[in-house]
């Protein structure tokens, strides 16, 4: 019988890329790491790594081990949810991981109810680029991550991962106030091509956002002057309201900062897209720990805060 502990390391091997990254995610040494992998070669009779440059490549033999570890951590993790489950106990902790808007919007106040209806559950909360949540997630680095889908490019779907959509973020250009008709200004633009000439703010190409702003823009026959570029949509939008640049965002990124960047919403006007569009939220936790207490909970209260005016 191999064991699991070995197991689960040769698991944080494949999943970080080298003995180094699993040794700082499980907080040992890395020579420790190596040690524990070499009793399980000699365990298995077979050589489970290869190096590749400054990495590790995984041999067949040890695909297989990494797969059937898989299969054995999810049914220890749908065994604990039942447990819990039987016990009625919503306690322990959770760490969650979301993108920077619902951070400022919804998780706040689901992170409030959870506090005041179980006072035993403790959150461990942090700020992730939507990119790395469902990785991050496999590698069992949180319990449950906010992942957003925009129409360009969908997020990919891993069979490791149950997803449950708490709702849909309507996407819309903004402009500063002074250029346009007022703080509201008009509910649509006629094309969006009539902002060709502006200069814009975006967010990286290499991001689901960043794709999708330049993709709408080429799609209205232009190619975007991007002069901001960064990850912090609240930049973006300050950027806006300051004049310097028009941008395409979804809806929560206006209520995140009007409440908590300090941006007057009269210095920014607001339109509907020709043809509308959303990015769809959902939350995605690993496949059997759906009826763990403290993801229902979890669940609920961020479900609960979503549909909160």
């Amino acid at each position: 019988m191999f064991s699991l502990r070995r197991l689960r390391l040769l698991r944080e091997v494949a999943a970080r890329g080298s003995l180094a990254a699993a040794a700082v995610a499980l907080g040992q040494d890395p020579s420790s790491v190596s040690h524990q992998l070499k009793i399980l070669e000699s365990e298995v009779g077979a050589q489970l790594l290869e190096r590749v440059g400054r990495g590790v490549r995984l041999t067949e033999e040890a695909q297989i081990l990494v797969a059937r570890t898989e299969a054995v951590l999810r049914e220890l993790e749908a065994a604990e949810a039942e447990i819990a489950e039987v016990r009625h106990r919503v306690g322990g902790t959770v760490r969650i991981a979301a993108f920077q808007t619902a951070l400022h919007t919804i998780v706040p106040g689901a992170l409030a109810r959870l506090a005041r209806d179980h006072p035993d559950l403790t959150v461990i909360t942090t700020h992730i680029r939507t990119e790395d949540a469902v990785p991050a997630l496999l590698a069992r680095d949180f319990d449950l991550v906010l992942q957003e889908d925009y129409p360009s490019r969908p997020a990919r779907r891993d069979e490791g991962v149950e997803t449950e959509v708490l709702g849909d973020d309507e996407l819309c250009l903004i402009t500063a106030a002074a250029a346009g008709s007022g703080a509201s200004g008009p509910p649509s633009v006629p094309n969006l091509a009539a902002c060709a000439h502006h200069a814009w703010a975006m967010e990286p190409a290499d991001t689901r956002a960043g794709h999708w702003s330049r993709s709408e823009c080429r799609r209205a026959g232009f190619e975007p002057e991007v002069r901001t570029e960064s990850s912090d949509i609240l930049l973006l939008v300050r950027f806006v309201a300051l004049g310097l640049a028009s941008a395409l965002v979804p809806r929560m990124s206006l209520q995140a900062a009007a409440a908590n960047a300090g941006i007057d919403s009269a210095t920014i006007s607001t339109h509907r897209l020709p043809e509308p569009a959303s990015r769809r939220i959902s939350t995605a936790i690993r496949r059997g720990s759906a009826r763990t207490p403290r993801i229902i909970a979890l669940r609920a209260a961020l479900a609960a805060e979503f549909a909160t005016p």
